[in-house]
Formats: C-alpha cells, sequence, structure tokens
C-alpha cells in the first residue's frame, strides 16, 4: 500500500468517527471519543496535514481538538496557508491564566518560557515578550522588572505618524503599526506597539493575530530563523506582507467571481444589490491592505534612517520593501477594477430602470390619441353629428376606432423600434460576422 491509499484509508476511518449518530458539542471530549484520538496518535504530521485539507471547516476544527500537542506545530508547517489560517484561529479558553508570552532562544530556535509568577519573570532571559490584552498586573511585573513604560493595549488608537515612531532619552526604539486581520465576517487593522530596548522587544495589542502566531511557528520550527530582538520584529512586518498578500489573492478570487456574474448575463436590481455589497466589502479589505502595507514601510524606513539594523537585516528591510512596492501596484489595479465593476453594475441598474420607463412611454404614447378621441366623443357636437344615428350603434363605432387607433400607434411604435435595432452598431457587426 503506497502513502496515498494508507492516507486514504485513514482519512476513511476518520470520517467515520466523524459521522457518528452521538456526535454533539457535549460529547467533544478525549474521554469520549478514544477511537479518533488513537487514529490520530498512529499518524505522521504529513498523513494528518493532508487528511485537514480533505475535511470540511467543522471537521478540521474537531479533528484538531484531538491532534497531539506535541506534533501540531509540525503540522501547522505542512498544511495549505489557507487551513493555517483557520486552525491558528482555533477557538481559545475563555479562562486564560496569563496572557503574556516570553520567550528566549535555545540552541538556535525561539523557546517559550512558562510564566506563572513576578519571580518567573524576573529570572528568564527573554528575546520577545508578547502581551495580548495582558491584565494590569502583568503590565505592572513587565514594566518593573525590565524597567520599561508599557502603553495600555485598551489605549492603542491611531496616531500622527510623528507620533508613530520615535526613540526615547534612554535608548528605547517605539514604533506603533497596523496589522492585518481578515476574518469571514469582517477585515480590521490592529494597533500594535512594538518597543525595544537593551536586546529585548517588546509587543502589545488587544487582538490575538494570525502572523504572531505563525511567526512563533516558524522561530521554533526552525534553528537560526532568529538570532536576537530585531530579527523577530523585521519577521512581523516580513509575516504581515506575506499575510496582506494573502489577502489580496482572496480579493482577487472574489472580484474574478463578480465579474462572471457581471459579464454573463442580466441582473435584476436584487442581484444588484448583493453584488455591489460584496464589492464594497473587498474594497474596504484592499484598503486596509493598501494602508497596512504603507505603514509597514514607514515603519520599516524609521528603522533603516535610525541605523538600529545590521548589514543583514538592511538586506531583509530591502526585500520586504521590494515585496510592498509590488502589493502597491496590485492594490491600485484592483481599485481599478473595482471602480469599473461598480459602474457596470451601476449601469445594469440604469438599463432595469430604462426599461421600465420605455414601457410606460409607450403605454402613453398609445393612450395619447385616445384620450383625444375620449375627450372629442364627450363633447356635445359629437352628439350632435350622430344624433339621427342609435346611440349604441354611434358609440359602438367610436370605441371600435379606437380600438384601431391603439392597434395602429402600437404597430407602429414597434416597426420603428426593430428599425432602429436593425441599424445600431452592434447589429450591423453581427452582420458582418455572419
Amino acid at each position: 500500500m503506497n502513502d496515498y491509499e494508507e492516507i486514504r484509508e485513514h482519512l476513511s476511518r476518520v470520517k467515520s468517527l466523524l459521522d457518528r449518530p452521538d456526535l454533539s458539542e457535549t460529547l467533544i471530549h478525549l474521554r469520549d471519543w478514544p477511537e479518533l484520538q488513537k487514529v490520530l496518535e498512529t499518524l505522521a504530521p504529513e498523513q494528518i496535514a493532508r487528511i485537514l485539507e480533505e475535511l470540511s471547516t467543522d471537521e478540521q476544527q474537531l479533528v484538531w481538538k484531538f491532534v497531539p500537542d506535541a506534533i501540531k506545530e509540525e503540522i501547522l508547517l505542512e498544511v495549505e496557508d489557507s487551513i493555517r489560517v483557520e486552525l491558528l484561529f482555533e477557538v481559545t479558553p475563555q479562562i486564560q491564566s496569563r496572557k503574556i508570552r516570553v520567550f528566549d532562544l535555545h540552541e538556535g530556535r525561539l523557546r517559550q518560557v512558562p510564566i506563572e509568577t513576578r519571580e518567573d519573570l524576573a529570572q528568564a532571559k527573554p528575546i520577545w515578550i508578547d502581551l495580548v490584552t495582558p491584565e494590569d498586573n502583568e503590565l505592572a511585573w513587565t514594566s518593573e522588572v525590565f524597567g520599561v513604560e508599557l502603553p495600555d493595549p485598551r489605549e492603542l488608537t491611531d496616531l500622527e505618524t510623528s507620533a508613530r515612531f520615535y526613540v526615547e532619552d534612554n535608548g528605547e526604539v517605539h514604533l506603533h503599526s497596523d496589522f492585518l486581520l481578515d476574518r469571514e465576517d469582517e477585515s480590521l487593522n490592529v494597533m500594535v506597539a512594538f518597543i525595544l530596548k537593551e536586546g529585548t522587544l517588546f509587543s502589545i495589542r488587544n487582538e490575538e493575530l494570525p502572523v504572531f502566531r505563525l511567526q512563533r511557528l516558524r522561530a521554533r520550527a526552525q534553528s537560526g530563523y532568529v538570532t536576537e530582538a530585531k530579527d523577530v520584529l523585521l519577521d512581523l512586518y516580513a509575516a504581515d506582507v506575506e499575510y496582506s498578500a494573502n489577502a489580496l489573492e482572496d480579493v482577487y478570487s472574489q472580484l474574478e467571481a463578480v465579474g462572471k456574474q457581471v459579464y454573463g448575463t442580466t441582473m435584476t436590481d436584487e442581484e444588484s444589490a448583493k453584488i455591489l455589497a460584496s464589492i464594497a466589502e473587498e474594497e474596504d479589505l484592499n484598503g486596509r491592505i493598501r494602508r497596512n502595507v504603507r505603514d509597514t514601510r514607514r515603519a520599516l524606513s524609521f528603522l533603516m534612517r535610525g541605523k538600529f539594523l545590521s548589514e543583514a537585516q538592511h538586506v531583509d528591510v530591502r526585500e520586504i520593501l521590494r515585496d510592498i512596492e509590488s502589493l502597491d501596484g496590485h492594490t491600485a489595479f484592483l481599485f481599478n477594477k473595482i471602480n469599473f465593476l461598480m459602474d457596470a453594475i451601476v449601469g445594469f441598474v440604469n438599463i432595469n430602470q430604462n426599461k421600465v420607463i420605455k414601457q410606460l412611454t409607450i403605454i402613453s404614447i398609445i393612450f395619447m390619441p385616445l384620450n383625444l378621441l375620449a375627450g372629442i366623443g364627450g363633447m356635445s357636437e359629437y352628439s350632435m353629428m350622430t344624433h339621427p344615428m342609435p346611440w349604441p350603434v354611434s358609440y359602438s363605432l367610436f370605441t371600435l376606432g379606437m380600438v384601431l387607433v391603439g392597434w395602429v400607434t402600437f404597430v407602429c411604435l414597434r416597426y420603428f423600434g426593430n428599425s432602429k435595432l436593425k441599424n445600431s452598431p452592434a447589429a450591423f457587426k453581427k452582420r458582418q460576422c455572419d
């Protein structure tokens, strides 16, 4: 049996367990699902990664709960980027004892140091301290132990460009940068505060970001991936640019699907409204991506101008800036495409409105001579002219004449309308092709 057949066999076993009728939220615990856990324990990380790629999003999240923690990082390195993002967004427990993560270097890899008390923090020799909505006591611990003043993440707001990047008198380097967070229901820019002091990077924010999780994963898995705090900072910026590029690919895909709807068939006003809403969402995401990468460019330029980086780090920054330049071109192209699609959909709306107006115009033209005749028929002179005739006969002939005039008017309108269509440029081009 080859590797592919073995994976397919394990996949069928996993799906058979997921399809059990007693599956419910109250039963999703290791003690209630030993069969699924046993299956996963027998598989290599590469096999589990291939299985996850074949499952639905809900099934992925369920299987992920039973994957041994020791191999989760290896699996995340194997799966596709889209699946990795979903798994990194796995729901975290509401009760979390600490929201501070401390990392040092161990054998060339980033290693997380468990922190439970202030003494644990004082004994650590970190190159990176990451705080996500920390408690007040955790902020106080970090400030006291390392002698750095940390901002409250709840008070991080948009700042003027001059206030985003600066150097304190004691040598602390402060950077406030936007990082993209693209979810299915919303996209937003999350402000992250960075502080570089004496070989330690401090990052403070109020949202968990997939870029940070991915960075921790890579630095743990690859030896020599980072060697100091500034490497961590630059890699976070590089990962953010990569994440923005992936989000741009999603915008391309969404606009391509919308384009097929716009170019393929006519649309009703309801369909046009839905498509306009979808395009507006993509325009908002594209704008956030553009703002995000430009903010990253300013941060990297500040680091280069301040001469904080080594020559090797300068090379890395120039590579990141080249990636940002390419993304700028893509975002500009997408804005033009979005505007074109907006104009096309508005054109469909106008066409639908013109059809309604045309129908009303035809009806008004048909009834215009009838109204005239009806006005004449109601005059006393008409009664005098038809006095010798019985009134049922005279008014029947009058009604018949009105119907005849209306029919002649309708036929004339159709004839002139068809003549214009036959002489239109589109019809002439079609005759030439035929």
